[in-house]
């Protein structure tokens, strides 16, 4: 049963993940995902084949990319970074939003709603954190680049264009390196350490 409730709540938070940035661009002013289908709370709008093979094989998944086209925007980088912030940002006001009833009515809810609820708010607050690392494509590399000071923009959109294969560096080292040498994750700390402080954060606010 967890493990339906694990594939349930990946659909869940992708879907709403990607419908954010879709919505978001489509606000300021990028019809692109529109035109394509993908301001929709739809899952089948947003879910990718092998994403969602994915799923059931290792329990991570991830959706299609929604379309952007920047040249809409008014303001390129922040809106840029805007949308790309929508996605993470949701999935974080779907785990408070799970928080509430979880903190105040938790002890009357039947034990599988109650364990289905803890599985959508993690799975939440995990995508929200892993999204927000500054790697190409994850949206963390976009929002930072809207902080990035002007005169530094060329040289990080160069790293943009090359951030993937960084990425798969960084993923390759921390998985094969790291964890099977020295029984240190950076990836599993960085996303354990945004997790617990997000988790208290929650409870302790709403």
């Amino acid at each position: 049963m967890e493990f339906l409730y694990l594939i349930a709540s990946l659909v869940i938070v992708i879907t709403i993940h990607e419908f954010s940035h879709a919505w978001t661009a489509f606000k300021l002013g990028d019809p692109t995902a529109k035109f394509e289908g993908r301001v929709s709370l739809n899952p089948l709008k947003h879910l990718d084949p092998i994403g969602t093979l994915m799923m059931f094989l290792v329990h991570i998944g991830w959706g299609k990319p929604v379309p952007v086209n920047p040249s809409y925007f008014k303001n390129r980088h922040r809106d840029e970074a805007l949308t790309a912030l929508a996605g993470p940002l949701s999935n974080l006001i779907l785990a408070v939003l799970i928080a509430i009833p979880l903190k105040y009515f938790g002890d009357r809810m039947f034990d599988q709603v109650f364990l289905f609820l803890n599985i959508l708010m993690d799975i939440s607050i995990i995508l929200f954190a892993f999204n927000m690392l500054p790697f190409p494509p994850l949206d963390g590399s976009k929002f930072l680049g809207w902080l990035i000071p002007h005169k530094y923009k060329p040289k990080y959109d160069l790293y943009l264009q090359n951030g993937t294969l960084y990425f798969l560096i960084f993923l390759v080292t921390d998985r094969f390196l790291l964890l099977r040498i020295f029984g240190f994750s950076f990836l599993s700390e960085f996303i354990g350490v945004i997790y617990t402080f997000v988790k208290t954060a929650i409870f302790l606010g709403t």
